[in-house]
């Protein structure tokens, strides 16, 4: 596929979602009662992710798309992670804020952030993604983070969930949201963490899906480590109950990601 052909398409479909998260955000963030079914937990969370989506991701997601139409590989694979996050968090909004005026963008969003990100997938499945990078390339030191992101996330969770189950009772976060159940908790266990476990052992391995993938995850810890911490510092400026110690570990694990993709990327060839 021609390179510039390609980002030509990332970047087209990159400003159409970008508007449409603008336009959510916007609304989420200064029209009243937009959340008025909510618990005043979900709520400030979910102002604290419209805040998050409109000035971290979508400034994000159009440099990287247009550094993409620029012809900089790079920018593709970070543009995925943003990509990636995007359908992340618009599931949830699919799934887990109560039916408002707003539905419909979100599946908008929703759909188009999956279909951009198959096309990414598409686009590189056949490339000899090896060939792109040097021997320097820190493989041992990203799968293994990702093992252990992985591995400490699936304790936690299985932390709050498991012991709820044996009492046949709710754990507390799900009714402090007022949701049926944790949307975080599904998507992690049952696809998320699973996921970062196999692009590590085919990065491990070198395979070139784990090497195409890697960057994608690490940008989209990054960009939920933050989410994470910023929400706990919203959550505390509204009177919730929250931890600054979260928002604390939230950044040393973002500063941590940021480095590892720092390194990871300065692998790659410049004629790559």
């Amino acid at each position: 596929m021609n390179t510039n052909k390609e980002g030509r398409v990332i970047f087209t479909l990159s400003i159409i979602l970008a508007v449409l998260v603008i336009f959510v955000s916007c609304i989420g963030l200064f029209v009243p009662g937009i959340y008025s079914q909510e618990t005043p937990n979900w709520t400030a969370q979910a102002i604290g992710q419209d805040f998050f989506d409109l000035f971290l991701v979508v400034p994000f997601l159009i440099i990287t798309s247009l550094l993409a139409y620029k012809k900089s590989k790079i920018a593709v694979l970070l543009w995925s992670g943003a990509v990636f996050y995007l359908i992340y968090t618009f599931v949830i909004y699919c799934f887990a804020v109560h039916f408002n005026s707003l539905f419909i963008f979100y599946c908008l969003i929703l759909g188009l952030s999956l279909y951009c990100f198959v096309y990414f997938l598409y686009s590189h499945i056949r490339k000899p993604i090896a060939d792109w990078f040097s021997d320097k390339i820190p493989v041992r030191a990203v799968g293994f983070y990702l093992i252990a992101i992985a591995g400490v996330f699936y304790l936690l969770w299985l932390s709050e969930v498991v012991p709820a189950m044996i009492a046949n009772t709710t754990p507390n976060n799900i009714i402090d949201m007022g949701l049926l159940t944790n949307p975080v908790h599904a998507l992690d266990l049952a696809i998320v963490l699973p996921g970062f476990f196999i692009v590590a052992i085919l990065l491990l391995k070198k395979e070139s899906l784990g090497l195409l993938l890697a960057p994608t995850v690490l940008v989209f810890l990054i960009l939920m480590d933050i989410t994470i911490g910023g929400l706990n510092i919203v959550m505390e400026i509204r009177g919730l109950e929250a931890s600054y110690g979260i928002t604390i570990v939230m950044a040393i694990l973002a500063l941590i990601g940021i480095a590892l993709l720092s390194f990871y990327l300065k692998s790659m060839r410049r004629v790559a």
